[in-house]
């Protein structure tokens, strides 16, 4: 059992560490800067993404874009591939509401799925790029160094758009392919990504 001490109002003392916390294991982070594209690659540049973590877990933050009310989103290449062009099929809630409160829904979206397509898949749909604009969010993606399994996928979202819009996705899906995947890049679907962070953690099983 972990034991916390508060002293003002902070941590003074921490006797265990708690298991999700020992779990999570930061691999890369990668920050854009007017970038086309974001991509981490098993081996290159102290990325891993084999079979040492069955769960690997990508935070983007503060993703800012260059165009106006463009998409944020990733794909994947098996071991030996190239392209980012893997065969998704996959599921899209949105949910979002107004500042003034006086337009909200929650619903499916049939423009950012797919079944059985090599398209981009979309994890946020409409970020703007006004200077106060930005979105959030994480992708988990399950044992992709499996050469049994396919490879699944669940991403949730936060960000602003068509001010004065709150956005909230939820993505879901997998890769159709038994072989590995050792890479993933992330990119706008129009334009650059003008700024923010992706970072990668591996989670252990244990």
């Amino acid at each position: 059992m972990s034991i916390v001490t508060y002293n003002n109002r902070s941590i003074a003392n921490i006797s265990a560490i708690p298991g999700a916390a020992k779990s999570l294991t930061h691999i890369k982070t990668l920050t854009a800067s007017s970038s086309s594209t974001l991509s981490f690659v098993d081996g290159s540049s102290d990325v891993v993404l084999d079979s040492t973590y069955p769960i690997y877990l990508f935070k983007f933050i503060g993703i800012h874009p260059a165009t106006q009310g463009v998409g944020f989103s990733f794909q994947a290449n098996a071991s030996g591939g190239s392209g980012y062009n893997e065969t998704i099929t996959s599921t899209y809630f949105k949910a979002y509401h107004n500042e003034v409160g006086s337009d909200s829904a929650l619903a499916y979206d049939t423009t950012h799925d797919q079944a059985q397509g090599t398209s981009f898949q979309t994890l946020m749909a409409y970020v703007d790029n006004q200077n106060d604009d930005v979105g959030n969010g994480e992708l988990f993606i399950f044992n992709p160094s499996s050469t049994t399994f396919v490879k699944h996928f669940i991403s949730k979202s936060a960000y602003s758009y068509s001010r004065p819009y709150a956005g909230n996705d939820f993505v879901a899906g997998y890769f159709n392919t038994t072989s590995a995947i050792d890479e993933f890049q992330f990119k706008m679907s129009s334009g650059n990504i003008d700024a923010g962070t992706i970072k990668l953690y591996g989670i252990k099983d244990s």
